[in-house]
């Protein structure tokens, strides 16, 4: 058994970080400027997009992508329960309502044939969730939405770098929204992107993010720049700094040594437990590249004499560092209360998640640590099958 305890989720950072955060600082340009700026075109390259426009989390990204698409009260998006909270609860900024449709059981991403049905007058948008990193059906989706004319945002907060179909995510819908938190597979400690092809929407974005002042507001204390702007809309305060790009940056550099290496504890954990009948391994497709940016194992119950709780407490006691994604949105008590769901609404979303088991994957994980993971669920279920 381990004697160090293993936690979920470490940021892979080096000397690359250093450097790079050192050169802003002793430029004396720390908020949004040349930093965010290369750190947009980069990012924007990588993936494809032909616009990016880097925030300050991905709930402000998709925050913005609403407000692009003039959402208003009233509206509804249709969208996932198996997420976390910002999904829905921008949809809510707006005081529109976000309706949710159930998962595919394999994936746990959202089941397109169910988003048809779910459609109104007062659909605005659709809002799938790349969970895990493994891309969702976007083909299926793009076809529902364009048969009633709306716009696909996605929520790819988990999905660097995903590839669906040979192509990256980040330019396949109209607004594309990645989460550059401490726990993703590249991180600025808190950050965000908005990707997208239609320039109409880049420019209402970057406006917004930065109070609604008129184009490049960042440059008016710059040699280029003019004291003079002009606040054209009631904006919001969402810009990303040059301290965080710096590090940005640092990490897109070697973002394909650190998926590569989540790959390879992915197939590590795969090859495991894909024997244990106790237990059940992430979906994964032969036409997309999962980011795994989670490893979210399921447990076959039945079969076990604990429940999912007694699971995870015995991993912490094993020194296993563990977690749960996600409980859906419906049971919680604000959706429950201001709209009525009941757990049996969304039967798959809530028979998964009470199965579910996030097992630590990060790029800075040593062999020892994965065998570690293994031996740990490896021995729970021997102690406690049925």
């Amino acid at each position: 058994m381990r004697q160090q305890f293993l936690p979920f989720a470490l940021p892979d950072l080096d000397g690359e970080e250093f450097r790079e955060i050192e050169e802003t600082l002793r430029s004396g340009w720390v908020t949004t400027g040349p930093k965010t700026k290369k750190f947009e075109a980069e990012f924007g390259a990588v993936v494809g997009a032909k616009h990016a426009i880097a925030v300050n989390s991905c709930t402000a990204a998709m925050h913005l992508a609403l407000d692009a698409i003039g959402l208003k009260r009233g509206d509804e998006v249709i969208t996932t329960p198996y997420t976390f909270a910002a999904t829905a609860e921008v949809i809510r900024y707006f005081d529109a309502r976000p309706v949710f449709v159930d998962v595919e059981p394999r994936t746990l991403n959202i089941n397109p044939a169910l988003i048809e049905r779910a459609v109104t007058g007062r659909t605005k948008a659709v809002m799938p969730v790349h969970i895990a990193g493994l891309p969702a059906d976007i083909d299926a989706v793009h076809a529902v939405a364009a048969h009633h004319g709306i716009p696909v945002i996605e929520d790819a907060a988990h999905a660097f770098p995903s590839i669906y179909k040979g192509r990256m995510i980040g330019a396949l819908s109209e607004i594309t929204c990645f989460s550059f938190y401490a726990t993703k597979t590249i991180t600025t400690g808190e950050g965000g992107m908005i990707c997208t092809e239609n320039e109409a929407l880049a420019e209402r974005c970057r406006i917004m993010a930065l109070h609604g002042i008129s184009k490049d507001a960042w440059k008016r204390y710059t040699a280029e720049g003019s004291w003079y702007y002009e606040i054209i809309a009631p904006g919001y305060k969402y810009n990303m700094t040059d301290v965080a790009a710096a590090m940005g940056l640092a990490q897109l550099r070697k973002a394909g040594r650190m998926y590569e290496r989540r790959k390879a504890i992915a197939l590590k954990y795969n090859e495991a437990f894909s024997s244990v009948g106790e237990t059940q391994v992430p979906a994964d497709s032969g036409d997309a590249q999962h980011a795994w940016h989670l490893y979210m194992l399921r447990l076959n119950l039945d079969r076990l004499r604990i429940d999912r709780a007694r699971f995870m407490e015995e991993l912490k006691n094993r020194n296993i560092g563990a977690s749960v994604h996600f409980i859906p949105l419906h049971i919680h008590p604000y959706y429950r209360e201001t709209f009525g769901y009941r757990e049996s609404d969304l039967p798959v979303a809530h028979r998964e998640y009470m199965r579910e088991v996030s097992l630590p994957i990060f790029s800075r994980m040593s062999d020892e640590d994965v065998e570690s993971v293994v031996d740990a669920v490896t021995a729970i279920v021997a102690e406690h099958r049925r």
